[in-house]
């Protein structure tokens, strides 16, 4: 397919082939190659959406960390390795060890286990790779008193787990060896939990309605094997329903797909191609408090000293944007990540960091001003801020949008602040109403 070829920096190019236009459509994109004189012949492109260079380019990552911080959650980190008591500890080592992946440390005398031979119990120097982050949060509240005042506390960790998933089932973004995800623990007291978990969903509802996402929820309730009890189960399953019912949107019942530690409301996104896929999910968890002895005092009666009280309640919700990258409306989203391709001036790039917007500066000496405007395009920056020489002396951008769309000369300040107006309103088509 030959359209229109410009020259291109070394990065835009892959072996025999020029990039050119690439823009998304209704229904997905298309790319255009330049190949000289040959012809590509048929050509299946089998990835819908835009095509980017890092997912650092992707806003909706920026989008969630920043609405992260404004619901009070703080961003910790935890080792990637625990002795298996840990996992003993929390239950998962019993329930979940065929999906971790062991080893010892060098020197050790005994092997580590493999998937098909598993013991129920390891020497005490074997080590697991963490494939999910709960017990580590548990060490992080229980490491010292906590009081009342404290409640909610929010944790919200983005590290690395693995998971030693069975190479049959392994696909996507969701099911893989070693993957990255949005995992958040809530620890709040037995009387704060409606209100968290009517909390969380509406922090699913305020994210995927600026992504464009349609959603369906399910409540899946306890499976065999679970652990603790029943009556327990009972309980925190009326309280995720009741959540359900109050916040308004339609949901079906899972009976007996619920965790082995708790029940949990499933989220179901589809994709670009209308395929199905069960992404973030809001887990109430009653037995990791229990487990690790997770308390805190509490207010007690009016001028006595804090009393300790009942275990904090844990809420685990996770994989919020998994799928994201399969959708195509993800690129209606990039509001937050306008680009400065100036001559020699960075001064709009520093206004709009200082606004809290993320922004790229394209200085490359080599290339002209048309071509930096071009290459904007080319990485799906939904907005382009041209400064020459013209703009430069009267502290002005000219505008463009990914489309090229020309939005013509703003004064930068007035500019940054519409910015501002567009990512805070949530605005999902920011191009047009700007």
């Amino acid at each position: 397919m030959e359209h229109n070829p410009l020259p291109t920096s070394p990065e835009d190019q892959v072996p025999g082939a020029v990039l050119c236009r690439g823009p998304s459509t209704e229904r997905g994109f298309y790319h255009d190659f330049f190949l000289g004189k040959d012809r590509c012949g048929t050509l299946v492109d089998l990835c819908q959406g835009p095509h980017l260079r890092h997912t650092g380019q992707i806003g909706a990552l920026k989008l969630l960390t920043a609405e992260y911080a404004r619901r009070g959650f703080s961003e910790v980190k935890t080792p990637t390795l625990f002795s298996t008591k840990l996992w003993e500890q929390s239950g998962h080592w019993e329930h979940y060890r065929e999906d971790m992946f062991a080893l010892q440390p060098p020197g050790s005398d005994r092997p580590a286990s493999s998937r098909s031979d598993h013991p129920t119990r390891l020497p005490t120097d074997t080590l697991a790779l963490k494939p999910m982050n709960c017990p580590a949060h548990c060490l992080m509240f229980a490491h010292r008193p906590r009081s009342w005042r404290e409640l909610p506390l929010r944790l919200a960790d983005f590290g690395a787990l693995h998971r030693a998933e069975a190479s049959g089932g392994l696909g996507g973004l969701t099911r893989l060896w070693c993957f990255q995800q949005d995992d958040a623990h809530i620890f709040c007291a037995p009387d704060q939990l409606e209100a968290e978990i009517r909390s969380c969903l509406d922090f699913l509802r305020s994210v995927y309605a600026v992504l464009g996402f349609s959603f369906h929820l399910a409540l899946s309730t306890r499976p065999s094997g679970f652990l603790g009890d029943p009556c327990l189960w009972d309980q925190a399953e009326q309280v995720l329903q009741q959540a359900l019912e109050e916040f308004g949107e339609p949901w079906d019942l899972n009976s007996g797909d619920g965790a082995f530690y708790g029940p949990k409301i499933d989220v179901h996104l589809h994709d670009a191609l209308g395929r199905p896929h069960q992404c973030g999910t809001i887990q109430l968890d009653f037995q990791l408090p229990l487990r690790f002895d997770l308390q805190f005092k509490g207010s007690g009666v009016l001028n006595q000293p804090e009393q300790e009280r009942d275990p904090v309640s844990t809420i685990n919700r996770k994989k919020l944007i998994g799928q994201l990258i399969y959708r195509e409306k993800i690129s209606q989203a990039w509001w937050c990540m306008p680009v400065v391709p100036a001559t020699q001036e960075a001064e709009a790039q520093q206004s709009l960091q200082a606004a809290g917007l993320a922004s790229d500066l394209d200085a490359d000496s080599g290339l002209t001003l048309s071509r930096k405007v071009r290459r904007a395009q080319l990485a799906h920056y939904n907005f382009q801020f041209v400064v020459g020489q013209k703009e430069q002396s009267k502290r002005t951008v000219n505008i463009r949008t990914r489309d090229n769309r020309q939005l013509g000369e703003w004064d930068l300040t007035e500019a940054v602040q519409r910015l501002v107006e567009l990512q805070n309103t949530r605005v999902p088509n920011a191009e047009e109403v700007f």
